[in-house]
């Protein structure tokens, strides 16, 4: 094993030496300066729910509303058609006080100094497509003040693992507090696959992190938060959709399946290590109202055993009157919407989500907040012209809540990403699949962000409750005496975050990042004395980045 790792590292830095052209993966600052070109109407999503790097395809159409032309070279870069490079990437983070990151991968940021280091290649020809891209990460993991884990993990199969660093919160969730005790390394094969495609039509297998939905910081049902995992998808890219001579607007689609994996602090059982994964994304944006994106997205987690494979062909059926037959799958689904109107530079968008079977139809119609949870948010455009010079500005809002329905209160504790027959929850490798925030809280983030021609400059605040589930967990089928009513309603936990953060091009094709933040936990042990009397825990977090392109 410790070979294969030497060998493993040794293959990236011969990557690295390599001079590197710059591919934007997903949520990039690159990808997020092309998506705000889109604003305007300089540039079109080549996607429309579903993507990844490969699907991260842009081409500007108006040079003048490009204000970092003068760093990259467009035409340039769209000449290489057979072979691609990608980074290299090196990110630095340092937390003061506690664990702080989130979309990062397979990156932990706990205590201490954090590193991520990728680079790569992609080979084209004949619609074939050969990406490798891997990613080594390292973690300082220093000792914090941390909840005790929830006693279901006391027992013998989870000595020295959950039973010390578990979640805290609704069991079962294979969602650690702190990795381990001491610091360690982790390696990926990140952004790699090999895939075909011909027009619209695509298949692919590889690992890929994926993105669906239309939110920018807590999507409901899949983001980069986690580390990526191997996959096998299949579907049709954004794409005309015709009848005879009508256009009545573009769709997109993707079907995949994939193995999830549990963390190395969760049990001692080698026999559930592996998840199936399965899951239906689709997006379409009608002729009649342009600038209107609809979207659909479903998946399942299920045991990695053959039986499973149903669940793959149950995503195209809608069980209205089940009523929790199925229960041995977990499923989530969400439904969503973006209006872009470049005319005036601004987007809204909105996801919603729901968990597991509905209780039929007629229980949505008597209560249609049944485990529903969401993320909504806008962006908008903002010219602007300082110290003689063209920039813009960019004012992104979203919110999001991921706390448990009220109906849940007259049966049984609960939360958006846990399930009793999934005993790890809905994470890979011990972090959340869905929204960074986690499971059960809500989060409200604002920021504004001024892009100039040698970079940008965003300034945000942040604030979000980890898990209010916790908290709520202590109503259900209990009947509370008001001195217990007193204990746990003072016990909320907040994190607010103020920081400012900054790109900047040293020279053409070559920049560095910088980001600070200050970050204020209150109640950080769900131990609040009273409303107004509680802990806080002070902290800050560092990073900077470099980032080349040839």
């Amino acid at each position: 094993m410790w070979n294969f790792k030497k060998q493993y590292v040794c293959f990236l830095m011969l990557i690295i030496g390599i001079p590197l052209l710059a591919q934007e993966k997903i949520m990039s600052d690159m990808e997020s300066y092309y998506d705000f070109l889109a604003l305007d109407g300089f540039t079109e999503r080549a996607y429309l729910n579903y993507h990844t790097l490969s699907d991260s395809k842009w081409t500007v159409n108006q040079q003048e509303g490009n204000i970092w032309k003068q760093q990259i070279d467009f035409q340039k870069a769209s000449k290489s058609k057979a072979l691609k490079m990608y980074g290299p990437e090196c990110l630095l983070s340092y937390n003061s006080t506690a664990p702080y990151g989130q979309n990062d991968g397979l990156l932990w940021q706990g205590k201490g100094l954090n590193a991520y280091l990728s680079a790569g290649l992609r080979f084209e020809k004949y619609g074939f497509e050969l990406t490798l891209k891997p990613e080594v990460t390292y973690s300082m993991n220093q000792n914090f003040d941390f909840m005790p884990p929830d006693p279901v993990y006391s027992g013998s199969l989870y000595d020295k693992k959950a039973a010390v660093y578990g979640y805290y919160g609704k069991p079962y969730l294979d969602a650690p507090q702190r990795f381990g005790n001491k610091a360690f390394a982790s390696y990926g094969w990140g952004d790699s696959e090999i895939r075909y495609s011909y027009k619209a039509f695509t298949v692919g297998f590889g690992s890929q992190y994926a993105w669906v939905g239309p939110s920018r910081i807590n999507p409901i049902l899949h983001s980069n938060h986690a580390p990526s995992y191997p996959k096998v998808d299949i579907g049709i890219r954004k794409t005309s959709l015709r009848f005879g001579k009508v256009n009545i607007g573009e769709i997109e689609a993707r079907l995949w399946v994939g193995q999830l994996r549990e963390s190395d602090y969760f049990d001692n059982d080698e026999s559930n290590n592996k998840m199936l994964y399965s899951a239906l994304s689709i997006g379409y944006a009608p002729s009649f109202l342009k600038g209107l994106v609809l979207t659909a997205n479903r998946n399942y987690l299920s045991h990695w055993k053959t039986e499973s494979l149903y669940a793959v062909l149950d995503l195209f059926y809608i069980p209205w009157n089940l009523h929790g037959s199925r229960d041995v799958w977990d499923q989530r689904a969400s439904i969503g919407l973006n209006y872009l109107l470049p005319v005036s530079g601004f987007e809204v968008y909105t996801e919603i989500g729901l968990n597991d079977y509905s209780p039929s139809i007629y229980g949505y119609i008597r209560y249609p907040f049944h485990s529903m949870v969401y993320t909504s948010g806008m962006r908008k455009s903002v010219p602007m012209h300082l110290f003689s010079q063209h920039m813009r500005g960019e004012l992104m809002l979203e919110v999001s809540n991921l706390e448990m329905s009220q109906d849940f209160q007259f049966q049984w504790p609960a939360t958006f990403y846990a399930h009793h027959e999934m005993k790890q929850g809905y994470t890979n490798r011990g972090q959340w699949l869905g929204a960074g925030n986690g499971t059960g809280g809500n989060s409200q983030y604002i920021g504004f962000k001024v892009y100039h021609q040698k970079g940008y400059v965003n300034i945000f605040g942040h604030r979000t409750n980890p898990d209010n589930d916790y908290i709520y967990q202590y109503s259900v089928n209990t009947e509370l005496t008001d001195e217990m009513k007193k204990q746990h309603i003072k016990n909320f936990k907040a994190v607010v975050s103020v920081g400012l953060n900054s790109t900047y091009f040293i020279r053409p094709n070559l920049q560095v990042y910088g980001g600070a933040a200050f970050i204020v936990e209150h109640n950080p042990l769900y131990d609040s004395i009273s409303w107004i009397r509680t802990s806080t825990r002070y902290g800050f977090q560092l990073q900077t980045s470099l980032i080349y392109h040839l």
